[in-house]
């Protein structure tokens, strides 16, 4: 356990963002398996609506520091290429 103040606030500190950042990973995730299960019912009008929503949240979570840049970049190019493979 910490035994300094420094250790102790920065446990107190992680923990808080710990909290936070489990919030905001679950929020990319629902809407990423949004826009899968909207592939997977074969709608592509709901599809590209959940994309459209779904793009702005994955990068925030970029600058968020939650994924990297490329992690977005994949999942946003895997997404879009299964939405366009629907035709």
């Amino acid at each position: 356990m910490a035994n300094t103040a420094q250790a102790k606030k920065r446990a107190r500190q992680s923990e808080k963002s710990r909290l936070r950042n489990v919030g905001q990973r679950s929020k990319l995730r629902t809407f990423i398996k949004k826009i899968l299960a909207a592939v997977e019912s074969g709608n592509k009008e709901t599809a590209q609506a959940a994309y459209k929503t779904a793009v702005p949240i994955i990068d925030s979570a970029v600058n968020k520091g939650l994924i990297h840049k490329n992690n977005a970049a994949r999942n946003k190019s895997r997404l879009n290429s299964r939405i366009k493979a629907m035709a």
